[in-house]
């Protein structure tokens, strides 16, 4: 999907790790996933440029669904849905 396209989508679940560093917003991920059904899109907020690698890694050993990222201002948005 492109970034535009990731932008019009609504979470289910925003996750906000725009103040934590590694391995923070890939481990609020985690947690906030136990929160959603399957199928259901959650949206991580991060400042932190590892999530941009942390977060596909753990998707593709999960089995959870990686769609992209979206760049902001000051921050950038992952998105993914549960397996």
């Amino acid at each position: 999907m492109t970034s535009d396209e990731l932008k019009k989508l609504k979470a289910v679940k925003i996750v906000d790790a725009r103040a934590v560093a590694c391995p923070g917003p890939l481990l609020a991920a985690k947690k906030a996933m136990g929160d959603l059904e399957s199928g259901e899109l959650m949206e991580v907020y991060s400042s932190d440029e590892g999530t941009k690698v942390d977060i596909p890694k753990w998707c593709g050993k999960m089995g959870h669904e990686y769609l992209g990222f979206a760049e902001s201002d000051s921050y950038f948005s992952v998105f993914l849905t549960k397996a």
